[in-house]
């Protein structure tokens, strides 16, 4: 996919639209139900707070609210919209409201505005529950087995001491007491456990030798630039495709990016933009470089 000037830090544009989403989402979980945004929730004055204003502010607020108890936001939001009625009718009192200052801003709060609207509405809509299941069943038919080991180690700096362990191994030693007790690496409390993993996750000279043991076969004493390893080999398997559940948010992320990215280019199609700056449009250019430079375009 080709890059023009306009999809400058596309990724930063549309995290600043996401930025609404956890606030809303932590809003509605506050409420036992539905959520009427008409709903009254207090008065200042002649004027009322709605629940649709109180959504519309936890859009701007979504970092504070993201750092903030739950049970504590939705009173945040009534003390800052009830700050915002009264300031903005003494705005209104002194004339501001009728500054040209004013009115720029008033035209970038509409356009802010209907920017979250349409991307809510025509592009984050479109990202459906089934849209999300036919992505990961394209990934899970495209997916291609890899052989994985289970084993646990354990670690010592010296090659003495590993022979010595090795030789109470084979004398019927218990090896995740012994990693417990011995080993010098951090996950010696789990009796040296070390998970699955598959080949090019481990330094070399102890990946050669986890792989080619047998299940249970523990290994001879194998150096890395770690230590000294003794090696057990609890399990092989066949890698399988992650559940659903488990990448569903990153796959959603990526539909989002991916759909965002081609209705803006759909949108910039045609469109001529000129930066009047010689300064700023060279630092444009050079951040447009760098970030086409990363995506390998």
């Amino acid at each position: 996919m080709s890059f023009t000037p306009q999809r400058l830090l596309r990724a930063a544009s549309l995290a600043v639209l996401l930025t609404a989403a956890p606030a809303l989402g932590a809003l509605a979980q506050d409420a036992a139900a539905p959520v009427d945004p008409t709903a009254v929730v207090a008065t200042v004055g002649n004027e009322t707070i709605t629940e649709g204003d109180l959504g519309f502010a936890a859009e701007d607020m979504a970092q504070e609210l993201s750092q903030m108890p739950p049970e504590e936001r939705r009173a945040f939001l009534v003390r800052i919209l009830i700050d915002m009625k009264v300031m903005s009718a003494a705005a209104r009192d002194a004339g501001m409201d009728q500054t040209e200052i004013f009115a720029q801003r008033r035209d970038y709060l509409e356009e802010r505005a209907l920017r979250r609207a349409y991307f809510a509405e025509a592009i984050a809509a479109s990202v459906t529950n089934e849209a999300i299941q036919a992505e990961y069943d394209a990934f899970v038919e495209q997916f291609e087995p890899v052989e994985e080991v289970r084993a646990s180690h354990i670690l010592v700096e010296s090659q003495e001491e590993a022979n010595s362990l090795k030789a109470e191994l084979d004398g019927g030693a218990d090896f995740a007491t012994l990693a417990r007790e011995h080993s010098i690496d951090p996950g010696a409390a789990n009796g040296g456990d070390l998970g699955f993993f598959g080949r090019g996750m481990m330094v070399q000279p102890f990946e050669e030798a986890a792989f080619a043991l047998d299940e249970g076969a523990i290994s001879a004493p194998v150096q890395s630039q770690f230590g000294w390893h003794i090696i057990r080999l609890d399990e092989k398997r066949q890698s399988a495709p992650p559940a659903f559940e488990q990448v569903a948010p990153q796959i959603q992320n990526q539909l989002l990016m991916r759909t965002f990215t081609e209705k803006v280019d759909e949108l910039m199609a045609g469109v001529e933009v000129t930066i009047e700056d010689a300064d700023l449009k060279a630092r444009f250019d050079a951040q447009e470089a760098a970030e086409n430079a990363a995506a390998g375009q």
